[in-house]
């Protein structure tokens, strides 16, 4: 096993500069893999996730590949729609939408690094350059040339960066509670996680923002396979690494290394400014409050704005039965 900390991944190469390799098979040689293997066909809510795993290794530095898991569903020819997750969640999130979609398009979902069923590297940077990177990777390794956009919470973030830097090939965007732009506004529960030795013992030791956010998040309780399936990943401290630094790297003051990345992706969704785009937002939001949804709506006039007032941060788990009929109307061009 290669150690932690001789860990050099290259994610932030350019696009088309990096070693990668598919498989659809779970790789044997795995020096970074989660401490706990998750299989979702073998668990209690495998009913909620009827998915083909597959698999994105990017090269190290080191000659190790670096395993991001993701989803692939539908025809392959069929216009592409890419859905990215937030924290602390993962493609699990995005399970109704794929089964929603995948009879006419192809569906394709990863686990950002640290999060899913993808590896867990303990010294890797997850920093936000790094995770546009990964998504770069994956689609040009998959060949995808022109694709729709789904974002959530992180996923913001990480897919404002790829659309802004292939602006050509994006199709539609769907942004649901999440951000592609510097703020000051950080609930104080949020806040806390980055107090130093408070936040390791809390999300490593405690999981407390994983379990957290299972009540938080949500306006309406969650169904116990639901449940389940989204803490399923997070078992141990050493998996839980990823959602501890996904915390740590929102960008707060100049000084943070991810402070610049973000600010020149928010200076470059002017590029997107002739791209449909449809805001699905659940107003109950204790972390992406309306505020955030009235910044999207001042970037993008001619957004479609649909908000909830009784709906919360997972908006796919709050009300996919209002959420998933728009998002099929907007993406088959009806509204």
């Amino acid at each position: 096993m290669v150690a932690a900390a001789k860990l050099d991944v290259d994610a932030s190469a350019p696009r088309g500069g990096h070693d990668t390799i598919l498989a659809d098979e779970a790789p044997t040689d795995r020096p970074f893999a989660p401490k706990a293997r998750v299989v979702p066909a073998q668990t209690s809510w495998a009913g909620e996730y009827p998915f083909r795993s597959r698999w994105l290794g990017v090269g190290t530095r080191s000659g190790q590949h670096l395993w991001m898991h993701y989803l692939d569903e539908g025809p392959r020819d069929a216009p592409v729609v890419v859905a990215l997750h937030g924290n602390p969640t993962w493609s699990f999130y995005w399970r109704t939408l794929v089964l929603a979609l995948r009879d006419r398009y192809r569906v394709i979902v990863p686990d950002h690094v640290g999060m899913g069923l993808s590896d867990r590297p303990q010294a890797w940077p997850y920093r936000l350059t790094g995770h546009v990177g990964n998504v770069q990777a994956l689609l040009d390794a998959l060949g995808v040339s022109r694709f729709s956009l789904a974002v959530h919470d992180w996923g913001g973030a990480i897919g404002m960066g790829v659309a802004v830097a292939r602006p050509n090939d994006v199709d539609k965007l769907i942004v649901t509670n999440t951000a592609a732009f510097r703020s000051k506004d950080i609930p104080l529960s949020i806040a806390s996680v980055r107090i130093p030795v408070f936040g390791k013992l809390a999300v490593l030791g405690c999981n407390a923002f994983a379990w957290a956010a299972t009540i938080r998040a949500v306006e309406k309780p969650l169904a116990p396979a639901a449940k389940r399936g989204l803490l399923a990943p997070y078992g141990n401290a050493h998996d839980r690494i990823a959602t501890l630094r996904f915390v740590e790297d929102i960008p707060m003051k100049d000084a943070h290394p991810s402070w610049e990345t973000l600010g020149d992706i928010e200076q470059k969704l002017p590029l997107l400014k002739d791209k449909p785009m449809q805001l699905l937002w659940g107003d109950a939001d204790f972390c992406f409050t309306p505020k955030f949804r009235k910044r999207w709506m001042e970037l993008f006039p001619r957004a479609a704005v649909h908000a909830w007032p009784e709906v919360g941060h997972y908006v796919m788990e709050d009300a996919p039965e209002r959420a998933l009929p728009l998002m099929r109307t907007f993406l088959d061009g009806r509204g």
